[in-house]
């Protein structure tokens, strides 16, 4: 019986030949992603498969795409898709899930990735769960980037949210009940602010007790996700920025609990994550 290296490993050698591209479906709390591993091959990806796999349809379904595909001073490179066709330049929830597979088929409990938004490295963080640094968070108005200079820390939007770059834009809104809000509403109306040049990430967050945060969240070119690992990063970020907690909180989202921990060397994530299926899809 094949192990499961050799056996994807067979996979990608298929999809050459019949022309058929074999996935994986993932989520983390729920924030859903298809995975294709194209190492060892070309790239495959396009913004119209991107569509046609992100109809949850006529399709597959999801809230991100993610390539893996060979690095050469990295375990591997990292590329993030929306369900609209356009790019993600960091899906934190994604990077957590491939980096768990990645340490099962390999043994490692140490990962260096290569995305969009950098150099990313991902720890065995234990009991199932898999802690990554998404990096140095972003502040200054035009590394988020918006429209003109301005304070980050309270945009000039009603609300006075706060603006962060994850290697993509985020935009907290601190509320007293995250419940309440009309996201499908909320999250449409802000994500296309002109404030955001490239759109943004909309998050809605309250304070529960110390260091510990309720947020619902609407990403740019899908809508509402049950989580979003980024988000909650920028979330964390905002916070202590603004003073309400410290650099270490939890973070209930509607899919589940993310600890986040901003430390001298970037902001690290920790979670669970899931691999549901493996399937094939038809060019």
């Amino acid at each position: 019986m094949l192990d499961s290296f050799k056996a994807q490993a067979y996979m990608r050698i298929m999809d050459t030949q019949i022309h058929h591209i074999s996935f994986m479906k993932m989520h983390g709390l729920g924030n859903d992603f298809v995975v294709i591993d194209s190492r060892g091959r070309e790239s495959v990806m396009t913004a119209e498969l991107a569509r046609a796999m992100g109809d949850r349809h006529r399709g597959v379904g999801y809230d991100q795409l993610a390539e893996i595909t060979d690095a050469d001073k990295a375990d591997f490179h990292l590329t993030f898709w929306n369900s609209d066709g356009s790019q993600a330049g960091a899906c934190g929830n994604a990077t957590r899930c491939i980096a768990r597979h990645v340490m099962v088929e390999s043994g490692k409990t140490k990962l260096h990735m290569i995305t969009a938004r950098g150099d990313l490295y991902a720890l065995d963080a234990g009991e199932g769960n898999t802690a990554v640094n998404m990096g140095h968070p972003l502040t200054d108005w035009s590394d988020v980037p918006l429209a003109s200079e301005m304070d980050t820390l309270s945009l000039p939007i009603e609300g006075a949210p706060v603006a962060t770059g994850m290697g993509n834009p985020h935009c907290t809104f601190f509320v007293d009940d995250a419940e309440v809000i009309n996201l499908a509403e909320f999250g449409a109306e802000h994500e296309h602010h002109p404030l955001f040049p490239e759109r943004t990430n909309v998050q809605v967050a309250s304070l529960l007790g110390p260091d510990h945060l309720r947020m619902r969240v609407w990403e740019r070119g899908v809508g509402i996700t049950l989580a979003s690992g980024s988000s909650s990063c920028a979330t964390a970020v905002a916070a202590a920025r603004r003073g309400l907690t410290g650099r270490t909180v939890q973070i209930d989202l509607d899919g589940g609990t993310l600890l986040v921990d901003w430390r001298e060397d970037g902001v690290w994530m920790t979670g669970a994550t899931a691999h549901v299926f493996d399937g094939m899809w038809r060019l």
